[in-house]
């Protein structure tokens, strides 16, 4: 099959639905060329062909990758700094050596060392709020436990951190140019001012850490620090929001699902379960072609961009039977919520945790907890990389 150009998934339907308009191009054209990001790239649904982009040395992080080695040195990053120095826009050898020094001070023991104070956090959060009325479960909870745990985590003020959850939703849903590279420099500002602050009076915060890690003498610049701190403010907690949010919405009616949350022993298996359902992060960011290639059978051409579905992957029929259903006994092996291979996600063992302490925490203090919202009124948020409602009305105790 070529030139595969007659659907588009990106429609308006895809807002409010987009594992139905994934299935729909899984059937239909699991291949196809849509408008992504102000541009065209080739949507990539199926399992088999997204698990192998997601490896494959011919698709590139950096676009420069695609020209011709003469061409590259003088060619700009496809983004401002310091999001073009992200991990998730390198390739080797230059990530393989960002990625070695920030594994050093993103440790798992450092993350599990979190789960008491994220539990804390939760129960505090919980305490405030008010039970015999709607209240916004995405603004109240959803968004806040996992801000405060990343700032923290980080070492920023806690003076600071709401106007981080506002800027980091701007670089995330679709938004205007301007007002893109406007967020992104007032993020990247303050990012600058406190690595200074850190780096003048170090303390144990993962910051510090970023800037004392090292490799037989080689460090992170400054840049690489202020752009990976921003990295993790926005992945750290955007993700992990989402994620949040779309599990209560699916426990809540789902009372066999939910009852496994007083089991310490199954919630982690049901914790993978609605990774795989719900995929936190539904596509992954751009890579673009080094060479002429074919993926399922579709010629894509040297310089054109891929974008690789991981949410339209992990409810492949083929990968996973009567993948719609939520299923805490299945086999979740092999998902791709927190992508594969060099690539995959930095930050999963941090969402991992923030997921099960604070579902597990709700639903033991509020197991009546109902959304008073029609789904039909409810807003999502307009991105290509992230699915949610803006507002989650919840009543605690009805």
């Amino acid at each position: 099959m070529t030139g595969a150009t007659q659907k588009d998934s990106f429609t308006e339907h895809y807002w409010q639905d987009p594992h139905a308009a994934f299935a729909e191009a899984r059937r239909t054209c699991p291949v196809q060329e849509v408008d992504f990001e102000g541009g065209r790239s080739w949507l990539v649904t199926r399992y088999e062909e997204v698990r192998a982009g997601l490896t494959d040395e011919r698709l590139a992080k950096d676009w420069r990758s695609s020209l011709p080695e003469e061409e590259r040195a003088a060619a700009p990053p496809g983004l401002p700094a310091p999001m073009s120095h992200m991990l998730t826009s390198l390739d080797p050898p230059e990530h393989t050596r960002l990625r070695a020094l920030v594994t050093q001070a993103f440790t798992a023991r450092r993350i599990a060392r979190l789960r008491p104070r994220v539990e804390a956090l939760a129960e505090e959060l919980l305490a405030e709020l008010p039970e015999d009325e709607p209240v916004d479960l995405v603004a109240r909870y959803a968004i806040v436990l996992p801000m405060v745990v990343i700032s923290e985590l980080l070492g920023v003020p806690e003076i600071d951190r709401e106007e981080f959850a506002r800027l980091s939703t701007v670089l995330i849903d679709e938004c205007p140019d301007e007002e893109l590279a406007r967020a992104s420099a007032q993020m990247a500002t303050y990012l600058e001012g406190l690595v200074a602050a850190k780096r003048a009076a170090p303390d144990d915060a993962l910051l510090s850490a970023l800037i004392s890690a090292s490799d037989e003498g080689d460090r992170l610049s400054d840049l690489e620090i202020v752009a990976m701190a921003m990295l993790l403010l926005m992945a750290g907690h955007e993700t992990t929001a989402v994620f949040i949010t779309n599990s209560v919405r699916a426990l809540v009616d789902d009372d066999a699902a939910r009852a496994r949350l007083a089991d310490p022993a199954k919630v982690s298996p049901l914790v993978e379960e609605l990774l795989r359902w719900l995929s936190p992060a539904l596509n992954a960011s751009l890579r673009f072609a080094t060479e002429d290639l074919e993926i399922g059978g579709v010629k894509i051409a040297r310089g054109e961009s891929v974008t690789l579905s991981t949410g339209a992957a992990d409810r492949d029929p083929d990968r996973y039977p009567d993948p719609d259903r939520l299923d805490p006994d299945r086999d979740t092996t092999g998902h791709l919520a927190f992508g594969h291979g060099i690539h995959r996600c930095l930050g999963a063992a941090l969402v991992r945790l923030e997921g099960e302490v604070a579902l597990a925490a709700l639903f033991r203090r509020y197991p009546r907890l109902r959304v008073v919202a029609d789904p039909a009124d409810l807003t999502y948020r307009r991105s290509v990389h992230v699915h949610a409602p803006r507002t989650l009305p919840v009543l605690l105790q009805p």
